[in-house]
């Protein structure tokens, strides 16, 4: 079916005037003559309950006006389809009562004393009947009319005279006119002629055509009595009378109740869409301000443990277990961390001020007396004070660079190579290093061959320190790994310590004087470095009763 509505247009440029948006004004810039842009708020100044609020609100609006449009327009669809169905209705029953009639007759059809608009109208535009709104005008719309079959012509019926000419024809045939009975000619003034079919479709089509009414909505043409416009749906049915003559039934429905239900719904929406609005928006603020206070809470805390110094302090916890609970126990642990390396770092500090105090006191000791008395100087004395010196100097130097970060190096090192240079190197240990033979080549690893000799270096001079007859090494390998083992014959480790002696500046032997041990720098710095090689150092006990150190480290890749 064929469907039109009017709607209001505007031109290309009156449209484009009216959606572009309005522009700030610039502002002069004083003495310049120039014009600046304006500076417009910017969201991100705004704090978080406000923009969850504003989005909020925002993504609400912006669905509820989707859904206001689309109820309005399922109401405007479905009054207007109920409008079109009535009149249907109408133009059909009209149509049903047109064919019982003939065309003569069609004005006094009792179907067409109701008040709704109704025409009957024929190809030609004549209009055959009408409601009483409609009475004495013309068409009110010219389409679906049936084809034109030309002007109407009167039923044929027998005449009298017809009649009379026949029987006089007849006793003339008696007497011998045999051609009047051939051609017929005497039965034709009383046989009417065949009547064709006549076609009409039987289909409805519906267009919107406004007409005018009065107070009340009711259709009129009264000078003075019409009040304005009402848009009517318009139903146009085929039919034809019963002497033939093919009709076009137009029956009307008025669409005021669509309006005034579309209206209402409108005004409706129009009036409660800002409540609704503010009670979302305020919602959200309270919703989100209770939400983000334990966070409020957090920073104040943060901001008195930054003004302070006392980092013992904690945020608070809130019980809820979201989000927000998960970042305040992830803030705890932080400053646990925090404030058990500021603890290391302050530890470390006066371990090491404490270890470089002995060295250069008794260095400055030995050189006011070779001052004061040059015979008593003990030069070697001040050279192991100088020695040990640098070498705490240069373990403090090594640790600090291992705690900024300092990555290994990825060159290839045969650890048996290196422990062979490493023995090598120290002819004159204290006791004698035995080394386990392997059998077959063993892999490299990867990383710093001076990183890798210091732990070499720090293991022996620990096992040379603790041992009483002997010491044991060996490499060998165990799957994708590189074993070096360091074995003494000493007193061990108790399993309670083995932790412990990794620790910086701390040394189990309290019992030895400072001279003699080392600054507690040396295991440190090992597990340190094997750490930052992707391996492993720990300490258990050997078979010969003393401590064993055992370093795993990956074997280096193809």
């Amino acid at each position: 079916m064929r469907e039109t509505s009017t709607s209001s247009r505007c031109t290309s440029a009156r449209c484009a005037a009216s959606s572009a948006p309005a522009r700030s004004p610039p502002s002069a810039v004083p003495g310049t003559g120039w014009w600046a842009p304006v500076p417009r708020p910017s969201l991100t100044r705004l704090t978080v309950r406000a923009r969850a609020a504003l989005g909020a609100t925002l993504v609400v609006a912006v669905a509820l006006v989707a859904a206001g449009f689309a109820v309005v327009a399922v109401l405007r669809g479905g009054l207007a389809e109920n409008a079109r169905l009535h009149a249907e209705t109408t133009a059909r029953e009209v149509a049903a009562g047109v064919v019982d009639v003939p065309v003569d007759e069609v004005a006094g059809m009792d179907a067409l004393a109701d008040d709704e608009p109704v025409q009957v109208v024929d190809a030609a535009g004549t209009v055959l009947g009408a409601s009483r709104p409609l009475r004495g005008r013309a068409p009110v719309a010219d389409f679906n009319r049936p084809a034109d079959s030309g002007p109407r012509q009167p039923p044929a019926t027998p005449s009298p005279e017809g009649r009379t000419g026949d029987d006089d024809g007849d006793d003339d045939g008696d007497d011998g006119d045999d051609g009047d009975d051939d051609d017929g000619g005497g039965d034709a003034g009383t046989t009417a002629p065949p009547e064709e079919p006549v076609e009409v479709d039987r289909n409805s089509v519906t267009e919107t055509v406004p007409l005018p009414v009065d107070d009340d909505g009711e259709v009129t043409f009264r000078e003075g009595r019409a009040t304005g416009l009402q848009d009517f749906r318009l139903v146009a049915v085929q039919s034809v009378t019963r002497d033939r003559v093919p009709v076009t039934v137009y029956a009307g429905a008025s669409l005021a109740e669509q309006e005034e239900a579309v209206s209402t719904v409108g005004n409706a929406m129009l009036t409660g869409l800002p409540v609704l609005l503010a009670v979302v928006g305020g919602v959200t603020w309270l919703v989100t301000r209770g939400a983000l206070r334990p966070v409020e809470g957090i920073r104040r805390e943060m901001a008195a443990i930054a003004a302070g110094t006392d980092l013992s302090r904690r945020v608070p916890e809130p019980a809820t277990g979201d989000e927000i609970a998960r970042l305040a126990r992830t803030t705890n642990e932080t400053l646990t961390a925090l404030q058990a390396a500021v603890e290391r770092q302050r530890r470390f500090v006066a371990d090491a001020s404490h270890e470089l105090r002995s060295p250069i006191a008794s260095l400055r000791t030995q050189l006011e007396v070779a001052a004061a008395h040059p015979r008593l100087l003990d030069l070697d004395g001040a050279v192991h004070d100088t020695v040990r010196l640098q070498d705490l100097a240069a373990d403090l130097l090594l640790l600090a660079r291992l705690d900024a970060g300092e990555r290994p190096g990825d060159k290839r090192v045969a650890l048996d190579a290196l422990l062979r240079e490493e023995l090598a190197q120290r002819p004159a240990d204290r006791v004698p290093v035995t080394v386990a033979e392997h059998r077959g080549s063993l892999p490299e690893v990867t990383g710093s061959r001076g990183q890798l000799a210091r732990v070499l270096g720090n293991l022996l001079d620990n096992a040379q320190r603790h041992a009483e007859h002997g010491v044991r090494v060996g490499v060998r390998r165990e799957g994708g790994q590189v074993v070096l083992e360091v074995a003494d014959d000493g007193t061990g480790v108790p399993e309670a310590e083995r932790e412990r002696v990794f620790e910086r500046f701390v040394r189990l032997d309290d019992a030895r004087s400072r001279d003699d041990g080392g600054a507690g720098l040396g295991l440190a710095i090992a597990r340190d470095v094997a750490t930052r090689h992707g391996g492993t150092l720990t300490v258990g006990r050997a078979r010969e009763g003393g401590a064993l150190f055992t370093l795993r480290l990956p074997v280096a890749g193809p």
